[in-house]
């Protein structure tokens, strides 16, 4: 009745079968491909979740490339920028999607240099995370604790920076 140590994962691991599967019965409960067999409902349903949010990403940035975030009474203020006047690590977001939008780099990187460097970073993992899921692997991206400390501090240092007189290039 019990499987030999380490027979189960192994089985998972080539076949995708989840639980044990009775010797001489049939393949109910099968999860995965089944031999022989495609499993088009496996991927599709896979690959849902990476297109829904490339979807939900794909209408964000249609609505503002539509809709200028230059002209004023589109979008609200940063509230961090309208009770300090300081400048935060998303001010210029908006505007930086615009151009980027519009195809317009440079005005995307002079808006929001960490938010530009972002989009490009979003698409090589949505590609990565697309490709991992047609293929039936799990994205798993384990960034070591030093990983976010270091994310941290890139996005303090440029947020005092773009508020200093020297690093007013880097201000929206």
């Amino acid at each position: 009745m019990h499987e030999p140590h380490g027979h189960g994962s192994v089985l998972k691991r080539r076949t995708g079968w989840v639980g044990r599967q009775p010797r001489g019965k049939d393949r109910a409960g099968w999860v995965g491909r089944q031999p022989g067999g495609k499993d088009r409902a496996g991927r599709v349903r896979r690959l849902g979740t990476p297109l829904g949010i490339l979807a939900a990403v794909t209408g964000a940035f249609a609505y503002v490339g539509t809709v200028d975030p230059n002209e004023p009474g589109h979008y609200p203020v940063c509230p961090l920028l309208q009770l300090t006047g300081v400048f935060c690590p998303g001010c210029g977001g908006l505007r930086s999607a615009h151009a980027f939008i519009t195809g317009d780099l440079g005005a995307a990187f002079s808006a929001n240099a960490i938010a530009t460097a972002g989009y490009f970073l979003f698409a090589a993992v949505w590609v990565l995370w697309l490709v991992r899921a047609w293929r039936g692997k799990p994205l798993r991206i384990a960034l070591a604790p030093a990983w976010w400390w270091g994310v941290g501090a890139v996005l303090l240092v440029f947020t005092v920076v773009r508020n200093l007189p020297f690093g007013s290039a880097l201000a929206p």
